[in-house]
């Protein structure tokens, strides 16, 4: 069983007697729906329906806690507590920094969160608070890239993507059921009018593939851009319009100059459309 630490990653309590209220009316997740045992992703977006800040979130006793990358933390904390007014809530960063990732069957003996993203793709994989292991970053590394599972900062720029791009609609970071919150319109509009166009795919060629940042085009034409990459496997967001409708008239898809090709994640449920009038459907 791999146990991986991410020491870049942080955690957020959020307590008090308006912890779930106050969280519920904030962020994408649906926090009452959240099981004892459950860490889901979210993110609290802009107005604009654009994610802000992205993190895994889990019950902690009568609270919860929030992982997020150690960069956003602080910021993340400033922006939850201009929302917090009158409301009976704490927010207090955790001394210990990183958590550690664990995978396989043996997840039950150690603890910790069930990461829904990972169980969605049939992985049991937990997250928990601090270090516990020493298994090499890489492991985990390919473990998500695998599965079609993004991070921001690696695979998208934050106050850039939609929930939808980074398949939140698909994996329980995103509920269309609960009440209104931060940007809530915005991403419900979109799964409405299924205007989603932008998607995780998982991207391989038969050598190693080029740097994250490299665009991906067919044809010449902008397709999307690679995040995370391990050799000749990696993951991009693309317009799965463009991209579908260029595998089906045989276009050659390039990242950069090397021959690559693309696969929506299978847990997704997605498909490529390969027309243009598909795509609208």
């Amino acid at each position: 069983m791999p146990a991986v630490f991410l020491k870049d990653r942080a955690l957020l309590s959020v307590g008090g007697a308006d912890a779930q209220s106050f969280l519920q009316n904030l962020i994408t997740t649906d926090i009452i729906s959240l099981a004892p045992d459950e860490a889901r992703p979210g993110a609290l977006l802009t107005p604009q329906g654009k994610i802000l800040f992205d993190f895994m979130v889990w019950q902690d006793g009568d609270g919860y806690l929030i992982e997020t990358d150690a960069g956003q933390r602080e910021g993340l904390a400033k922006r939850l507590t201009m929302y917090r007014l009158r409301a009976a809530v704490t927010l207090a960063p955790l001394a210990d920094n990183g958590i550690t990732v664990c995978w396989g069957e043996d997840t039950d003996r150690v603890g910790g969160a069930r990461d829904s993203r990972f169980a969605k793709a049939g992985v049991a994989l937990s997250r928990r608070a601090g270090k516990h292991g020493d298994d090499a970053p890489s492991l985990y590394e390919s473990l998500r890239i695998r599965h079609g599972i993004v991070t921001s900062g690696l695979d998208f720029a934050l106050q850039d993507a939609f929930p939808h791009d980074v398949l939140m609609d698909l994996n329980d970071g995103l509920s269309f059921k609960k009440g209104c919150y931060v940007g809530q319109e915005v991403v419900s509009r979109m799964q409405h009018r299924g205007t989603a166009r932008r998607r995780v795919v998982t991207v391989s060629a038969a050598t190693a593939l080029p740097p994250a940042g490299t665009e991906i085009t067919a044809a010449g034409k902008l397709a999307g851009t690679l995040g995370s990459v391990e050799g000749g496997n990696g993951l991009a967001i693309v317009r799965i319009d463009r991209a579908g409708a260029a595998m089906a008239e045989g276009t050659p898809l390039l990242a950069g100059q090397t021959p690559v090709s693309l696969a929506l994640p299978p847990w997704s449920g997605l498909v490529f459309p390969t027309s243009a009038d598909e795509a609208s459907a």
